[in-house]
């Protein structure tokens, strides 16, 4: 059971929501335009508004049902007699969001995690979650780079997790999959450094 679980929350998390929008609404690769990142922003500059949304809260469902269904649906005995469950739930979470990020489907070049990630802690530790989506906000609206608002997120959410008095297990695995989002915006960062990042502008000024 252990085994399986794991597995079916890499398959779950691999499903390439990104690349299925941007061919249904555009009939584009989306890892040949724009940032060539298998992810919902990318989606939104390349694609449009409506095609990103939906991309994003199926990346958020993704995250959101290895967490709370799955976990639970898997957690049985013998397993639940020698695994603890926050152990259980988190290492399906981190598989699950790097289903998103190395994607079977995709030859394993996806995306960022960072939707995956906010549906796993939606079932893993919300009140975390939304403090950290708060400063995300915050960060986004100063300065209109999504890459940095992300990498806010990823490293205050080991910290709120810590805050809130969350097991050794939840700390452990949300400072992993914290670690993963930050590696996977190296390149942003490396664009920051270069002043050659794109900004993302929501609501755009009209004359």
């Amino acid at each position: 059971m252990f085994i399986l679980g794991v597995l079916t929350a890499y398959l779950i998390g691999s499903f390439p929501t990104s690349y299925i929008a941007a061919k249904i609404f555009k009939g584009i690769d989306i890892r040949d335009v724009g940032s060539k990142n298998v992810g919902a922003t990318n989606v939104l500059r390349t694609v449009g508004k409506i095609p990103a949304l939906l991309a994003l809260m199926v990346d958020i469902l993704k995250g959101f049902i290895v967490t709370f269904f799955l976990a639970r649906f898997f957690y049985l005995p013998p397993l639940s007699e020698s695994i603890d469950y926050d152990f259980f739930r988190g290492l399906l979470g981190l598989t699950a969001t790097c289903g998103h990020v190395w994607p079977v489907f995709l030859r394993f070049k996806g995306g960022k995690g960072v939707a995956t990630t906010i549906g796993v802690f939606i079932a893993i530790a919300p009140a975390a979650l939304s403090m950290s989506l708060g400063l995300w906000l915050i960060v986004f609206l100063f300065t209109n780079y999504v890459s940095v608002a992300s990498i806010f997120l990823a490293l205050s959410l080991p910290v709120f997790t810590v805050l809130l008095n969350k097991s050794f297990w939840t700390v452990f695995f949300t400072a992993m999959i914290g670690a993963l989002t930050i590696f996977k915006h190296k390149e942003n960062i490396r664009r920051l450094l270069r002043h050659e990042e794109n900004k993302t502008k929501i609501f755009k000024k009209t004359s």
